[in-house]
């Protein structure tokens, strides 16, 4: 018999979650159809695993480095197998708590493959849900006065580079690695090449980057790039920009081997595992989107600044419709979607109000424009640097690479952006969020009584520099 809902949310990961609880509060009938995990990608094989590891990461190097803090240890070693045990333990006590949270939302969980049918003898329109059931049993048919789609993204690959979980991986394969490669060529130095190339190195592997562009981490701002490149060569991550992969000279033996058109020339790598990272599809495939008039166009699903698809009773959110790809994104998207279902008048979402953050080692921040992109968009532009190296927190905790930048406009003083790379910079850019939300200068900004010592002076001293007036540099 079908079952009728105000509301069927295609994909249980964090925005599709949010977006049922935020519901449920709003007094919505609502269910959720996921084929694999409650929590998604972002919980079972994204944010939470990759940053259980990067802490793991973290306190190896640390524990190597405690002689210069006074503390004599043994030579540390390292057990993966722990380390993974951990990693699988923080995703089991999370994904309980994803689960208790939609009991106690009274959400119905479908487990199964949800696909959009056509208007039929259940519906009008376009809309009613059927769900091929994991357990086998016959497809259950759900009819929504609204859906919304959140079916997530996949890792991409190259063409002749066919992962293969073994010598080939992306990061969905890499997360359950059983051991650590001697060494690893990542081909991509975006966000999660460069994520997993800070992990690795930090637990002792080699590690090659090959990138594309002329920089790592093209969408930050440059001073941010050069800095963690920077940073990675002093890991002693080899680094190789402007490197134009030849997916046809891969090689399979004991290790791979690839080939890659650098500066004219076409330069042999070899590791004993490859990682490829350049980027992620959205999953629009097999889920009806055929039969409905919901406009794909680029690989992601076209909606308006409330989410809405041409089908307006059907919305989608998250990585399904591009953008910034981000956990908190889609969690804000589903939120904004669903009160905008129930009347409530959401305001849209702005993407220079979003903070971004990289958890490699130095960690890197931003929210707003690039100097290069307020330039762009014709700001002149007035900025502040401060350096980590002056902040006295900094020094205590033997952390002192990195600088906090702020873009203003020099005509309005209003802030434009702001960049971090240095030690937990991802804890102190959320000020820098609210600083946006809220429209503020940098007066305002350097008026905040920052407490010493702490990192975030740091931000402080920034705001001060864009006029020239701070105080330790």
């Amino acid at each position: 018999m079908a079952q009728e809902y105000d509301l069927v949310v295609l994909g249980g990961g964090t925005g599709g979650y949010v977006a049922a609880i935020r519901a449920s509060k709003l007094g919505l009938k609502v269910a959720m159809v996921e084929k694999r995990e409650l929590g998604g990608t972002c919980l079972h094989r994204g944010c939470i695993p990759s940053k259980a590891l990067l802490r793991s990461a973290e306190v190896f190097r640390q524990t190597k480095e405690a002689d210069e803090f006074g503390v004599t240890t043994e030579p540390p070693t390292l057990n993966f197998s722990k380390v993974q045990e951990r990693k699988q333990s923080i995703v089991d006590t999370l994904h309980k708590g994803v689960q208790g949270l939609m009991k106690k939302g009274k959400i119905d969980v479908y487990e199964g493959f949800g696909r959009i049918l056509g208007p039929s003898i259940f519906s009008p329109t376009a809309g009613t849900i059927s769900v091929e059931m994991n357990n086998g049993e016959e497809n259950e048919m759900l009819i929504p006065k609204n859906v919304l789609v959140a079916t997530g993204s996949s890792p991409k690959s190259l063409p002749g580079l066919e992962v293969d979980g073994d010598f080939v991986m992306t990061s969905d394969e890499a997360l359950q690695m059983k051991e650590l490669p001697e060494s690893i060529i990542i081909v991509g130095g975006g966000v999660i090449g460069i994520e997993w190339a800070s992990m690795l190195s930090d637990f002792g592997v080699e590690v090659t980057v090959l990138e594309y562009l002329p920089q790592i981490l093209p969408t930050e701002d440059q001073d941010v790039s050069k800095e963690m490149q920077k940073q990675m060569k002093k890991k002693g991550v080899n680094v190789i920009t402007g490197a134009k992969v030849m997916p046809e000279t891969l090689g399979k033996n004991q290790g791979v081997s690839i080939q890659a058109e650098v500066g004219g020339e076409t330069v042999t790598y070899e590791a004993a595992k490859m990682l490829v990272s350049v980027g992620r599809a959205a999953n629009v495939t097999n889920i009806g989107l055929e039969n409905t008039d919901i406009i794909v166009e680029n690989g992601v699903i076209k909606t308006n600044q409330y989410y809405q698809t041409k089908e307006t009773h059907i919305y989608a959110i998250g990585d399904v419709i591009g953008g910034m790809q981000l956990a908190h994104v889609a969690s804000h998207e589903g939120i904004i979607a669903v009160e905008h279902m129930a009347d409530k008048k959401p305001h849209p979402m702005n993407p220079e109000q979003v903070p971004t953050c990289i958890y490699s080692n130095p960690e890197v921040a931003s929210v707003g424009l690039t100097e290069a992109q307020a330039k762009e968009q014709g700001y002149e532009v007035k900025v502040g640097k401060f350096p980590f190296q002056a902040i006295g927190k900094a020094l205590v905790y033997g952390e002192t690479d990195g600088f906090v930048k702020i873009v203003a406009d020099k005509n309005s003083d209003d802030l434009l952006g702001v960049h971090m790379v240095g030690p937990h910079v991802t804890d102190m850019i959320s000020e820098a969020g609210l600083a946006k939300v809220l429209d503020a200068t940098p007066w305002e900004i350097a008026e905040s009584i920052h407490p010493h010592p702490t990192l975030a002076e740091a931000i402080g001293e920034a705001a001060m520099a864009v006029d020239g007036n701070q105080i330790h540099g």
